[in-house]
C-alpha cells in the first residue's frame, strides 16, 4: 500500500508556493542566466527580479525569475535604459507569464522608444558616415571635434553629432 502524497513529502495540488525544488539559489541563477551573482544582486536591488530568504538569509528565486531576466537582457539590447525595463516589468506579473493582452501594452510602450532609438542611430550613422567620407580636416566644423569644449553649454553628450551646430539648436525634425 502507498502512503499519501502528502506523507511521502510531495505537493497535494494544492497552491502553498513554490516548493524547494523550484527554487534556484544565486549560484545557479548566475550559470543559467549568464549573468554574474553581482550582476543579480545588483538586479534584485533595483527591484528588477525579488528573493526569498531562506531561514539562514539565503537568497532563493523562482525559475520565473530567469524570464524576467532575460526580459531585461532584451530590453537593453534595444537600448531601453534598466530603469525604463523596470517600469514595462512593474507592468507584468512576476510570478507567471504574461497574458498578450498584458504583453501587448509593454509592447506599445517599447515601439514608441524603439522608434526613437532607430531615428537617433540613423542621425549618428548620416553623420559619422559624412564624417568618414568629407575629408575636410577642418576641426572648426567637424561633428566630433569639440575645441575648448564650446558645446558644454549646449548641455551634455556629444552635441555636435546630436545637433548641427550647439549654437543654433537641434537639427530640423529632431526634438533635441
Amino acid at each position: 500500500m502507498t502512503a499519501p502524497a502528502s506523507a511521502r513529502g510531495e505537493n497535494s495540488g494544492a497552491s502553498t508556493g513554490p516548493s524547494r525544488h523550484d527554487l534556484l539559489t544565486i549560484g545557479q541563477l548566475s550559470e543559467r542566466s549568464g549573468l554574474a551573482t553581482s550582476a543579480l544582486r545588483y538586479y534584485e536591488k533595483l527591484e528588477l527580479i525579488h528573493a526569498t530568504r531562506t531561514t539562514g538569509g539565503q537568497r532563493r528565486f523562482t525559475r520565473g525569475t530567469l524570464r524576467r531576466i532575460a526580459f531585461v537582457r532584451a530590453a537593453q539590447r534595444v537600448g531601453l535604459s534598466l530603469d525604463e525595463a523596470r517600469v514595462a516589468l512593474d507592468r507584468l506579473p512576476e510570478h507567471r507569464a504574461p497574458t498578450g493582452t498584458e504583453w501587448d501594452g509593454v509592447a506599445r510602450s517599447w515601439q514608441i522608444r524603439i522608434d526613437e532609438q532607430i531615428a537617433e542611430l540613423e542621425r549618428l550613422r548620416a553623420k559619422l558616415t559624412g564624417c568618414i567620407g568629407c575629408g575636410c580636416l577642418s576641426l572648426s566644423r567637424c561633428a566630433l571635434y569639440n575645441a575648448a569644449d564650446r558645446a558644454a553649454a549646449a548641455g551634455p553628450g556629444a552635441r555636435y553629432l546630436l545637433t548641427r551646430d550647439p549654437a543654433t539648436g537641434p537639427e530640423p525634425g529632431t526634438d533635441d
